[in-house]
């Protein structure tokens, strides 16, 4: 074990774009488990657009504050416990935040099972895969035969969620940023139609890809995908919102979807939003499903491994930015 525990500090809340300047590498003592703690070594970093949610405020957790451990989720190694359950060399999930070394409660860990290649605890068996599930699946509620848009479809949640709507039997149309993306949706993944909101404007290319209307719009970004989005759902449509990552970086739009009250009532829309806890006591027969689709085929997993602690926040501001494709994680 090395003599020192590497952090990556948030020195500063951004009031604009998030930029390396926000955070600083330091170093400090490896903490000792206390009672009922348990020391971790972690493995690798989860990155998400929730990360830089999170400096604007509370939201299902803490908000982060100035000159703390950058807070996110990691796949970490059991070093010693003083908790029940947990033993050294087991593999945890938890809010270890983005440093080597972590002390963390053992009621806030998760356990997991030892499987290979690890980096598969945090995409499709981890947070990514489990709120595509519950989210298309619990929320969405498609059909065979319907029409599913997904936002961000290239992202590790939204290039999931296309794929489990095919496994169903549903027509799939993935909104992306690049006509790489796009053509990776429909020749690698098996979407049928792709969406560059980089090319032109959302709505009509909507029209094109998804002549029937939309069924089910799994949304990622909110802002003007949303409102694209909106008219051209069928009566009784339902939309999942994941997520709205347009929102986070920056400064905001000025205003939300418009028509959004109007367009619900006339429609007989369902709009909810959700998180993936809200589905625990359902999380043994997800992982056994997505395990089976992975295991025959059906369900391919895309990754993004950045390597290198000091790399986090290049790697967290290039995922805001769009450049990952699949579930972006960073390596320690």
């Amino acid at each position: 074990m090395t003599a020192v525990n590497r952090q990556i500090l948030l020195v500063e809340k951004p009031t604009g774009k998030l930029g390396p300047e926000h955070f600083r590498l330091a170093e400090a003592p490896i903490p000792e488990a206390k009672d009922g703690e348990v020391l971790l070594r972690v493995r690798y970093i989860s990155l998400d657009a929730a990360n830089r949610a999170w400096m604007h405020g509370a939201t299902y957790r803490s908000a982060v504050e100035a000159n703390t451990v950058m807070a996110g989720g990691g796949i970490a190694e059991v070093v010693s416990s003083n908790a029940p359950g947990f033993a050294p060399g087991d593999i945890v999930f938890g809010d270890t935040g983005w440093q080597d070394y972590a002390a963390v409660r053992g009621k806030h860990l998760t356990r997991m099972p030892k499987i290979e290649p690890m980096t598969y605890l945090l995409s499709v068996y981890g947070i990514a895969g489990l709120t595509a599930y519950f989210g298309l699946l619990n929320v969405g509620r498609p059909k065979a035969g319907e029409t599913v848009v997904v936002s961000a479809a290239a992202g590790s949640v939204g290039s999931i969620v296309g794929q489990i709507a095919k496994i169903k039997g549903c027509r799939v149309v993935g909104i992306a940023g690049g006509a790489d993306k796009c053509r990776w949706l429909t020749t690698e993944l098996g979407f049928d139609a792709a969406v560059d909101y980089k090319s032109g404007p959302v709505f009509k290319q909507l029209k094109t890809a998804a002549p029937n209307g939309i069924d089910v719009y799994f949304d990622n970004v909110g802002g003007d995908i949303l409102e694209a989005c909106l008219p051209q759902m069928n009566l009784f449509g339902r939309i999942a919102c994941c997520g709205a990552v347009s929102q986070y970086d920056g400064t905001p739009s000025s205003h939300g979807p418009r028509g959004v009250p109007g367009l619900i009532v006339v429609k007989r829309l369902t709009m909810q939003g959700f998180i993936v806890m809200d589905f625990d006591s359902q999380r043994d027969q997800a992982l056994a499903d997505l395990q089976s689709w992975v295991a025959s085929g059906q369900l391919k997993v895309q990754e993004d491994v950045i390597t290198g602690l000091e790399n986090t926040p290049q790697a967290l501001i290039g995922l805001l930015a769009g450049d990952n494709r699949g579930k972006r994680m960073v390596k320690l």
